[in-house]
């Protein structure tokens, strides 16, 4: 946790519109709702010379994301954006409830309309950076951070994946499983073999290896080992034909399945739920490594993984490296809001509402 730290503590260089391939209509409107639209009509016509601060919050301790892709879409999109007034905290701070984290001063109808959609980057973007935070959190008990591979592709529009990798990236993964998902950070996607390469060598894991192997001798080597619902035996296999270049196996089991570990071995059934990926199908898989030789194989899970099973795992010392998690890290919890509450530099808000000064925000240029 201690690297995940420091990246949070440091400065990141801002992302700029280069970065992001904004879809043009977001100019005229197309994504704003409807009644910011016609505010924006009504102020240009009867009250043009207006000056307002809008300010936004959220109510939770959370990992900001999404404050340089906000700020590059009112550079963007804005009316006379260098006359607007933006200050900001930077992805990556940490945040608490009700602070703000940007405000933007000037004529309402020049960027009015865009507060609802900077309201959806910042949820969406410091939700997913929380989420992996939280996890990655989860995954350090032991004293060592381990490895969080983002595997969320396959769980939302892909659309989302190079903003989604980003956020993933702010709040501590240490890979993700496409390019897209790295390409606002400069790196590329990272991944092994999944279940379809392993049906395509008829369920032969070791042949299906060493195909892998053959094609990408550069890789890691970390074969699939759940395919036939016998773990243990299959990861044995691989690590006797590859011995060192074996780096490490992924175990993925259904969480409908019972490996045939426990139908060998019924005698250690009772006291647990012997389903999917469980602490002693990888407590069993450790020891039959070792036993043989391989302490220097690597155990990767997957399959449903959240920082409430990551803190059970490790609570308990399970010999996990690595943990692959997917749909967990992409729920939107976090909601943001934007207000106007300053008039003229005088206080000016709905019931509730104040100005909330924040001496960390920076002025952006």
């Amino acid at each position: 946790m201690k690297e995940i730290e420091l990246k949070l503590q440091g400065k990141i260089s801002r992302l700029t519109n280069k970065t992001f391939k904004f879809d043009e209509r977001a100019g005229e409107g197309w994504f704003s709702a409807v009644y910011f639209l016609k505010t924006c009509e009504i102020v240009e016509a009867y009250k043009p010379d207006n000056v307002v601060t809008m300010q936004f919050f959220q109510k939770n301790d959370a990992v900001l994301c999404g404050t340089d892709e906000a700020i590059a879409l009112i550079k963007t999109f804005g009316k006379n954006p260098e006359e607007l007034e933006i200050y900001s905290l930077r992805d990556g701070d940490k945040i608490s409830p009700f602070e703000t984290v940007l405000t933007i001063k000037g004529p309402y109808q020049n960027f009015g309309f865009l507060e609802g959609v900077i309201d959806g980057i910042l949820a969406r973007r410091t939700s997913v950076a929380t989420n992996v935070y939280n996890v990655a959190k989860a995954a350090s008990l032991s004293g060592i951070q381990k490895p969080v591979i983002f595997m969320g592709d396959r769980d939302d529009h892909f659309a989302q994946q190079a903003g989604d990798g980003y956020a993933a990236y702010i709040g501590g993964a240490s890979a993700q499983a496409t390019h897209a998902m790295n390409e606002w950070w400069g790196k590329k996607g990272m991944g092994t073999m999944p279940h379809a390469l392993i049906q395509i060598f008829n369920g032969d894991i070791v042949e299906a290896t060493k195909a892998y192997h053959k094609k990408y001798p550069e890789d890691d080597l970390i074969a699939l080992v759940d395919y036939n619902n016998d773990v243990i035996t299959d990861a044995l296999k691989v690590a006797r034909e590859f011995g060192s270049t074996l780096k490490g196996v992924r175990v993925d089991t259904s969480r409908t399945m019972v490996d045939q570990y426990f139908f060998r071995n019924q005698d250690v059934l009772g006291n647990f739920d012997p389903r999917g990926v469980n602490p002693e199908l990888i407590f069993a898989l450790r020891r039959a490594l070792d036993e043989e030789g391989f302490s220097h194989v690597k155990i990767v899970v997957s399959g449903g993984f959240t920082k409430e099973r990551i803190t059970r795992f490790e609570e308990l010392k399970v010999p996990v490296d690595i943990y692959g998690v997917g749909s967990n890290l992409l729920k939107i919890n976090i909601g943001f809001t934007g207000d106007n509450v300053l008039m003229h530099d005088g206080h000016q808000a709905k019931a509730g509402r104040i100005y909330r000064p924040n001496p960390r925000l920076e002025k952006v240029e």
